[in-house]
């Protein structure tokens, strides 16, 4: 029987985020030499990596830089998510260290798209290649979902833990003029926890006006609405639409009875642009 120790499985599982049994037969061939084990296990999961192609990865995490402003340009957000199949592995530090890398990567290289970020440059090898080999340590498919990068004068970031033992998998950047800086954060949190679409009602798409134009004028009829009171009707139910989707005209999250708008004017400030994500949404 090799020699090995239940401290030593636990050590191994935390290093590569493999399963108990995994981590107990490569010990075992491995005659308890954990670097062995360890090789024994990344070699095995090279080999499975096409046969975890089609496995869902919907846990992991999200990270975020901001890029401070230079030669008079604004700063940068740069905000990334990479997805694991199960929450164990996204905790690892493995996995961690990956996204770090993943993260690093985006910023140096400027990649605005997963395809372009993957075959950025990590010590003369693409990302995608640094990819699959965690991928064959920790046995799962790993996936770098997506990329975003958003500009302004001022850039806030705000990551939120859905659960405090994992990573955070709800990431916000916001940017906004230098006057709008100090409510940046509250709205950040505002945006991760109320979700808007747009943030201002001309970025909402002209198709998507009418067609929710459409349906409260449908509705209203349906309902058996006065034709001479349609117009007012529809106008107030698309209003609604804006309020819930709209970042400036949603109720502030710490005061409802303000718009997010209202906010910023407070302090005489502006939001220029926001992305959010979710992890695996």
């Amino acid at each position: 029987m090799a020699n090995y120790t239940a401290a030593d499985i636990k050590a191994l599982r935390e290093r590569t985020g493999a399963g108990m049994l995994d981590v107990k037969k490569a010990l075992d061939e491995a005659d308890g030499n954990a670097d062995k084990a360890l090789e024994i296990i990344r070699v095995k999961g090279l080999k499975g990596v096409s046969k975890r192609e089609n496995r869902a990865a919907s846990d992991g995490l999200v990270a975020a830089q901001i890029i401070p402003a230079a030669d008079g340009l604004g700063e940068v957000g740069v905000l990334i998510e990479v997805n694991s199949e199960t929450d164990f592995v996204a905790k690892s530090p493995a996995f961690v260290a990956l996204a770090e890398t993943v993260l690093a990567t985006a910023v140096a290289s400027g990649a605005a798209d997963a395809a372009t970020l993957l075959a950025a440059d990590v010590d003369g090898t693409p990302l995608q290649t640094v990819v699959d080999e965690t991928a064959a340590t920790l046995g799962e498919r790993i996936v770098v979902r997506r990329v975003d990068r958003v500009a302004g004068e001022k850039v806030t970031v705000y990551l939120h833990k859905v659960n405090k033992d994992l990573p955070p998998q709800v990431g916000v950047l916001v940017a906004t003029d230098a006057a709008g800086a100090p409510v940046a954060k509250d709205i950040a949190m505002h945006i991760a926890a109320y979700s808007p679409v747009y943030l201002s009602r001309t970025d909402v798409p002209e198709e998507i006006v009418a067609s929710e134009r459409h349906i409260a004028e449908e509705t209203a009829k349906n309902e058996g609405k006065p034709e001479a009171a349609l117009t007012k009707i529809v106008e107030g139910r698309l209003n609604g639409f804006f309020k819930e989707n709209v970042l400036v005209d949603q109720a502030f999250a710490k005061d409802p009875k303000k718009s997010v708008a209202q906010v910023l004017a407070e302090v005489g400030g502006t939001a220029t642009g926001f992305v959010r994500y979710r992890v695996g949404a």
